[in-house]
């Protein structure tokens, strides 16, 4: 499966152990904003962040990733869930559109467009989770471990696995 292959595999996980840290990172530091950025070598880690406090965070969400925890594989502000409700969205926004040649008409269907956007919001709500879940994030680490966690520069951290 396509989802298996090393650099995407790697990828999902290091997906997954990022947001597992930020979740742990939120309780800490409650009102705190920060945002990550995987790639098959680690993750990048932005907010105004201590280096400490990240590998503890870095170091549990990786514990308890491994002991079970899946649902730290998932947060609501990934952007899975972001790219999810634009895409459905605009898609359905546009099904009723498309074809219609003549301003007037467009303008008749506009209220039918916007029903369709709302009906694609509120199907993007359970279905963003489902695909980090089962796409883009991968829970079992397998073997994969921390090598290293360094300040790049004020508020952007790298977390790096192997």
């Amino acid at each position: 499966m396509i989802l298996d292959l090393p650099y995407i595999l790697e990828t999902r996980r290091n997906h997954a152990l990022e947001h597992a840290t930020i979740h742990l990172l939120s309780r800490k530091h409650p009102g705190k904003r920060m945002a990550g950025h995987s790639n098959p070598t680690g993750f990048f880690l932005l907010g105004d962040l201590v280096t400490q406090d990240i590998w503890s965070a870095a170091t549990e969400a990786y514990t308890r990733l491994n002991s079970g925890e899946s649902g730290l594989a998932i947060h609501p502000g990934c952007g899975t869930n972001l790219a999810t409700t634009a895409l459905l969205s605009a898609t359905f926004a546009w099904f009723p559109l498309r074809g219609t040649r003549s301003m007037l008409w467009r303008l008749m269907l506009v209220p039918f467009a916007l029903m369709f956007a709302v009906a694609g919001y509120q199907l993007s709500k359970p279905l963003g989770p489902w695909l980090q879940k089962y796409v883009t994030t991968e829970a079992d680490l397998g073997e994969m471990k921390i090598v290293d966690i360094t300040p790049v520069r004020r508020g952007v951290h790298r977390v790096i696995t192997r």
